[in-house]
């Protein structure tokens, strides 16, 4: 986000990069509203060429809508599933945003700016047309904040509005304030609900065959008003080459950390339990010394970022502790499945590890080979064994 993010900026760069607008204008009729068309013209914004394009409303266009009018065209439209879920959550994220602004419930504010179809247009292009540009995944970088002042139908605010502030809230999206920023508004609550909902926040590595810019309607001295798409094959994690199967990413999670000195063992037994219940992926504890050298207990919890709070405040609820510290990391996965072996001990879920094309680890599966072993009377080791080693010699049945 070079000079921040508009709905109409992301629509730009995806028309740079070959999305064909009569293409989108053909998905785009599937709802009932119109009012408007689409114009692109190539402009340039500092040393960048780049993409603009307007939605030019009409009367019928301009005509003020509500959020119960644009939930009701998102209903009522003839696109694909996938995209009415998507199109809906980024206009869930801009109610909420609006309503945690302005007061209310979610839905029940007034719309001023994005009360007219371009709205509509803007979200429901995105979503289409990065469907129409095969793109399966969409990597973002931090949010620029702006310097300066912006002004709205709401009055004199600051160049990140308290809509759009909401937002990265919200969505927990990270934000640069450091080094040189557009001045104004460079994010608009459309851009930044957009952005917020359909994007991963962490780096990724990537071979770029197309690359566009779309324009804002602005050019201001100083810097590029553009929004940068770069599309192209993700690399693997394992390296270069290869198929690709079994590749993963290196998904962001969130890591709560806290010392504990004065809670009971029962008690850091029961808080493990409700965490891998809230859905935490993985929880441990690391025997540490605190203040006046007494003995204490850290307590490390692995959460994706929709629990994070829940999680927290789980802690917080069920343990001594007065405070929980939290930071993104990253992890490299390695692709998992589970089979079924046929064997003489009987059916057994198998785990499999994939790393690229090899097949790294076989694990049968502990609950099913417990109950064989108090069944046959065998050591659990000695079930574990029979089934990798039956499994082996009849040949490998998930196709390594």
């Amino acid at each position: 986000m070079i000079g921040g993010v508009s709905g109409d900026m992301l629509l730009g760069a995806m028309v740079a990069v070959g999305l064909d607008l009569d293409e989108l204008q053909a998905e785009l009729d599937k709802f009932p509203d119109r009012g408007y068309r689409l114009e692109s013209s190539l402009v340039n914004r500092g040393g960048l060429e780049a993409i603009l394009v307007d939605v030019v409303l009409d009367d019928e266009g301009s005509r003020k809508r509500t959020w119960d009018d644009f939930y009701s065209s998102i209903a009522g439209s003839t696109l694909e599933d996938s995209d009415k879920r998507s199109i809906k959550k980024i206009f869930d994220a801009l109610a909420e945003a609006e309503a945690s602004a302005h007061g209310g419930e979610a839905g029940s504010t007034h719309l001023h700016e994005l009360g007219t179809v371009d709205t509509l247009v803007d979200v429901s292009s995105t979503v289409i047309g990065m469907r129409l540009l095969g793109v399966e995944k969409i990597h973002a970088s931090a949010f620029p904040v702006g310097m300066g002042s912006s002004s709205s139908s709401h009055g004199s605010m600051g160049a990140t509005s308290i809509a759009t502030a909401a937002i990265y809230k919200a969505a927990g999206a990270p934000v640069r304030a450091g080094g040189k920023q557009p001045i104004g508004e460079a994010v608009t609550p459309t851009g930044a609900a957009i952005v917020a909902s359909l994007a991963e926040f962490f780096p990724v590595e990537f071979n770029a065959d197309r690359i566009g810019y779309g324009a804002g309607q602005r050019n201001p001295e100083g810097h590029a008003n553009v929004v940068g798409l770069w599309i192209g094959e993700g690399r693997s994690q394992w390296g270069r080459g290869g198929s690709g199967r079994g590749r993963r990413g290196r998904p962001e999670v969130m890591e709560l950390e806290t010392n504990i000195d004065d809670s009971t063992g029962e008690v850091l037994g029961y808080v493990h339990e409700q965490l891998m219940e809230l859905g935490a992926l993985d929880v441990w504890f690391t025997p540490i010394q605190m203040k006046k050298n007494r003995p204490a207990t850290m307590l490390s919890v692995l959460v994706k970022r929709d629990l994070v709070d829940a999680a927290a405040e789980l802690i917080l609820k069920e343990t001594s502790t007065l405070g929980v510290r939290r930071r993104p990391v990253r992890r490299y996965e390695a692709e998992r499945e589970v089979v079924t072996v046929d064997t003489s001990l009987g059916k057994v879920p198998v785990k499999l590890k994939r790393i690229g094309d090899t097949i790294a680890q076989a694990a049968p599966e502990y609950e099913a080979c417990r109950e064989i072993a108090r069944e046959t009377g065998l050591p659990i080791a000695e079930v574990m064994r029979i089934v990798v080693n039956e499994a082996t010699m009849r040949g490998s049945p998930w196709g390594g």
